[in-house]
């Protein structure tokens, strides 16, 4: 007889930022129906802050802060269903690792899933050989899909882990310019991280928008953020556009404005989404808003909007302030996991039958990676290594996890002291980083 599934499943999620964070929270509840939910932030330079968790708008039942170690002893002490690790390819990787080593000799251990948060437009086969091990690794399109099953089957890998399935964030209210009810057409830039690098660009982009506002005083244009100064998301910000803004000459027209919050309620009110490459464009597409992808930097792979090559989006700011709206190919759309044709609701069934099917199981075979220290010897031990483990995936002598009955003032002591430090690293990266680069170019 197969093994009976708990009423209500316990996943457990992994997340290194407040990206991550998102689409790993959600994904567990679109691929486990009613499940017990347990949040663990990896500890790291882009931990997100009590805000942006705050933006993100999923809730656990449990959210708390680890080390890797941490959370591997975790996961071998407690009970859970399914693991879902929201990390980059490096942490997932070594968190495979610790699990197989963790679960070792378990019939019946936890289902774990992987994936991407968005537009996987670089390191595709890196970033997927680390992600390999994973039961399900979950491909956001068919296109996604499609290039994971390549990947896998052209190093000699099994690719049965890859499961085509959709964005978890994508949804909202269908575009419908007629129900604007009288309130100014709505320019949003979607900003990000790091696209692109350099000082030169981003303030290019920004003094654009911020013309283009001027030309077209009727409209309000907003400069959408990812992050306050001191915070980190995915991508570390070395730049910041509040910084830049503040830069512009005569200052930015009063009908733009540098907005935060929940991407959806920004898109709710938006009529005209511009981006160099931001997975914004492919919420904004699913809306069916009209959505556009600059080229004035140039169609580059560094930039990621070669991405959109073939989506009828691309445009640049001189198109756009003549008054040009993009019309998106539908084949691109449906190819791209948008559903911009009501399919969104049966994007994740495949991925919820196959977590279905595996938690029935008797048994599951142990978590095997592609890389080993057979297949990867001086590659695999530096990627464990960076997360405390050997290459055996065990913790490495002197990484112990804390202690659960670890004092109150000793945990207030070593909080603080991981804020400072944080502070200092994020001031060396967008204070100290950038002089030093602009003195050896001098």
């Amino acid at each position: 007889m197969p093994a009976s599934i708990s009423p209500r499943p316990r996943v457990a999620v992994l997340a290194d930022s407040d990206t991550r964070w998102k689409w790993g929270a959600l994904t567990a509840n679109r691929i486990v129906s009613d499940i017990q939910f347990d949040g663990f932030l990896l500890r790291g330079r882009a931990t997100p802050t009590a805000r942006q968790l705050e933006e993100v708008g999923v809730r656990a039942e449990s959210l708390r802060e680890v080390t890797g170690v941490e959370f591997l002893r975790t996961m071998g002490r407690e009970a859970y269903d399914v693991v879902v690790l929201a990390g980059v390819g490096g942490a997932v990787q070594a968190m495979l690792h610790g699990l197989a080593r963790a679960w070792e000799g378990r019939a019946k251990r936890p289902v774990v899933v992987t994936g991407y948060v968005g537009v996987v437009y670089e390191k595709l086969s890196d970033g997927l050989l680390l992600r390999h091990g994973a039961d399900l690794v979950l491909a956001n399109s068919r296109h996604d899909a499609d290039r994971f099953r390549a990947v896998y089957e052209g190093v000699g890998a099994d690719a049965g882990s890859v499961v085509e399935t959709a964005l978890p964030f994508l949804g909202g209210a269908r575009y419908d310019e007629e129900a604007r009810e009288g309130r100014p057409f709505t320019v949003v830039f979607a900003t990000q991280p790091s696209v692109p690098v350099s000082r030169t660009d981003r303030t290019y982009l920004l003094r654009r928008a911020a013309e283009h506002a001027r030309k077209h005083p009727e409209r309000e244009v907003l400069v959408k953020l990812r992050s306050k100064p001191g915070e980190h998301t995915t991508h570390i910000e070395e730049l910041p556009y509040q910084k830049l803004a503040a830069k512009i000459p005569g200052g930015l027209p009063t009908n733009c404005t540098l907005v935060y919050g929940h991407m959806g309620e920004v898109l709710d009110r938006t009529d005209l989404l511009v981006t160099v490459s931001s997975t914004a464009a492919l919420e904004s597409l699913h809306r069916r808003i009209p959505t556009a992808v600059l080229t004035d930097l140039g169609v580059r792979e560094v930039l990621g909007n070669h991405h959109f090559l073939g989506s009828g989006c691309l445009a640049s700011w001189d198109e756009l302030d003549a008054g040009y709206r993009p019309a998106p190919d539908a084949l691109w759309l449906s190819r791209q996991g948008v559903a911009a044709n009501g399919s969104y609701e049966t994007a994740f069934e495949a991925a919820r039958e196959r977590v279905a099917e595996l938690l029935a199981a008797d048994e599951l075979p142990p978590i095997a990676p592609y890389y080993t220290t057979a297949t990867a010897p001086g590659y695999l031990p530096g990627i464990l290594a960076r997360h405390h483990l050997d290459p055996k995936g065990e913790p490495m002598p002197g990484a112990s996890a804390v202690s659960e009955e670890t004092g109150g003032v000793r945990r207030i002591v070593r909080s603080a002291v991981r804020d400072v430090a944080r502070g200092a690293y994020r001031h060396g990266v967008q204070r100290v980083a950038p002089v030093i680069r602009r003195m050896g170019e001098l």
